[in-house]
């Protein structure tokens, strides 16, 4: 006679814990403030030690001078919430937030231990503002984490917005603004990351670069649909010239990338800027490679359908094998749209690289571009547009390298010669249009010099 009542009461308790969880997840409930002026540091970290269920920021502005320190095999799964009104200030030096899991495995799931399962996965930051006002305050730290998701998220001012050490898997960011941060909009800082998914972001004006890896082991890196703008200091004496994607494999590895359907631009007037800049070679003890001692020349990667413009070179890739550059439209490359060294296995089909009128209205200075490559080997152009190169010995230069296949493409309008080859050998040229009329006399379509074992023909 009493299981009913029992049950009643049982299922009356449950209800009101519920509620309690949920409402004491709310950084309100533990007295933040959210004033801008009060320290809700120990309000938040206690919302989030809670463990309850997410936790949520109403509108205002949440000051904070230490990190909140989210420890996901502590705290369980753990969701930082936002609906784009609230604010965090970082007031102190390190990340606002720091979110630290212990996945050490793959992400294979037989790799995955029973407490990152139970209580680790898919850690996100949504519909939150960052801004630091610390010089050595960054935006969202992560490690060890298994599916990190950061999306519709503004991180400004900080040093770094997104910084990624130790061991991540899987992670994806999406839909954010990163924007005038004094270093990387994204930093892969020497850190072993497989599989990340950058989509449909504004990275901009972060003077240490826009999506920037360095050392590590970095695989499977996706980065589509996103605006990268003029991520460069513009006094390099205070921060190192950077690019709006640099990936930089030296002390590390990092291959397997696409970057397809950007728009990558800004700024010519820094010396060493590049929209795209591909840095060798890797270090990989287990590979016995072509120098010898574990040097290899990192690449797998594609770029494709983007929009490239206004730096001093657009594209510049430096010891790298295995590069593929399709449909992509360039101008502006105030030193060159695509300069490529001591790389082999390249294939560039398909693109444009153009001088639009109407970008000289403003420039002050007017941009050479043109196709340069370097000490490479094993190299493919097709189908390439080329027109108003400036200054240069030649639209497409080609030096010191080995079998190259260069046919169909169009070569207009562009000072020095149409195509050099400078010490080249074993290569093909053929089935090209390259004139200019601008010149009645003089011009000179094609130049071997020095080559051996070429074979050419101008048209």
């Amino acid at each position: 006679m009493r299981l009913p009542f029992l049950s009643a009461v049982l299922s009356a308790v449950l209800s009101v814990c519920f509620a309690m969880s949920a409402s004491a997840s709310n950084v309100n409930d533990f007295g933040a403030i959210g004033d801008g002026v009060a320290d809700d540091t120990e309000a938040i970290q206690a919302a989030v030690e809670l463990g309850w269920s997410g936790v949520k920021f109403d509108k205002g502005t949440y000051r904070i001078t230490k990190t909140i320190l989210v420890t996901l095999d502590d705290y369980g799964p753990v969701s930082l919430v936002g609906d784009g009104t609230a604010r965090i200030v970082m007031a102190g030096a390190g990340p606002a937030f720091r979110i630290v899991g212990t996945h050490g495995g793959t992400a294979d799931p037989g790799s995955l231990k029973p407490e990152v399962l139970a209580r680790q996965l898919m850690p996100v930051v949504d519909g939150l503002e960052i801004v630091g006002t610390h010089a050595e305050a960054d935006g969202i730290e992560a490690k060890g984490t298994m599916q990190l998701t950061i999306t519709r998220t503004n991180i400004r001012d900080c040093r770094h917005a997104i910084h990624l050490v130790g061991r991540n898997r899987n992670l994806i960011v999406s839909n954010c603004h990163l924007y005038k941060n004094r270093g990387a909009g994204i930093f892969y800082d020497a850190v072993n990351l497989h599989q990340s998914n950058i989509t449909g972001c504004h990275i901009s004006y972060n003077a240490g670069g826009g999506i920037v890896s360095r050392g590590g082991e970095v695989r499977n890196v996706q980065i589509a649909g996103c605006d990268l703008e003029a991520n460069m200091a513009t006094d390099p004496a205070k921060v190192a010239p950077s690019a709006n994607v640099e990936l930089d494999s030296r002390g590390g590895s990092i291959a397997e990338v696409a970057i397809t359907g950007c728009t990558l631009q800004h700024t010519g007037k820094v010396a060493g800027s590049a929209n795209i800049h591909l840095i060798g070679p890797g270090d990989d003890p287990r590979v016995t490679s072509e120098s010898g001692g574990g040097r290899t020349r990192e690449g797998n990667v594609t770029i494709s359908a983007n929009v490239f413009s206004d730096v001093r070179i657009n594209i510049h890739i430096e010891h790298a094998r295995g590069v593929t550059i399709l449909g992509n439209t360039f101008w502006e490359g105030f030193d060159h749209d695509l300069l490529v060294e001591h790389s082999s296995n390249i294939a560039v089909t398909g693109n444009v690289f153009d001088r639009n009128p109407r970008y000289a209205l403003w420039q002050k200075e007017a941009p050479k571009q043109g196709v340069v490559f370097r000490s490479c080997a094993d190299c493919t152009l097709s189908g390439v547009h080329i027109n108003g190169v400036r200054d240069h010995a030649a639209a497409l230069h080609v030096k010191d390298s080995r079998r190259f296949l260069i046919t169909g493409c169009s070569i207009l309008d562009s000072d020095g010669i149409g195509i050099l080859l400078e010490n080249v050998q074993q290569s093909r040229v053929g089935m090209n249009l390259i004139s200019d009329d601008r010149r009645k006399d003089g011009f000179k379509a094609l130049e071997d010099r020095a080559g051996e074992g070429n074979v050419t023909d101008a048209r």
